[in-house]
């Protein structure tokens, strides 16, 4: 892992605010993105973009998670990110879009920062298909 090549010592993730396990979160699901999106053939960037943009919204991260409530194991994280106190706005979707994005985003931090990047994966896929 990237901890672990860079000798970061780890941390119990339980202690980190939700806006700082979906800062990372954000991150780690728009490599996901990209890198399937990629996968599947060499495009013109701005298809590239356009096609990995619309699966970063956060419209699209809040369908997604709303539909994969039924699967999750982590559901705790997921409210604790939803209902943190942001002091930033939504660019391009309405509050309620983006705090249950954020929630998905604070999960998706949460499982990277553990180490679980296979039930991350699993949850991405399985939210993909049912989008």
């Amino acid at each position: 892992s990237i901890l672990d090549q860079f000798q970061i010592k780890k941390q119990n993730v339980c202690t980190y605010s939700p806006l700082t396990l979906a800062y990372i979160g954000d991150a780690i699901y728009e490599i996901i993105i990209r890198t399937i999106v990629v996968g599947e053939g060499n495009r013109q960037v701005n298809q590239l973009h356009k096609k990995s943009s619309n699966l970063a919204k956060a419209g699209t991260q809040a369908e997604m998670v709303l539909k994969l409530q039924p699967f999750l194991e982590e559901e705790q994280i997921y409210k604790r990110g939803r209902n943190a106190k942001s002091y930033t706005a939504a660019k391009n979707a309405d509050i309620i879009d983006y705090r249950n994005a954020t929630g998905f985003e604070a999960l998706m931090g949460y499982l990277y920062m553990q180490g679980k990047t296979e039930r991350m994966f699993e949850l991405v896929k399985k939210g993909m298909e049912l989008l």
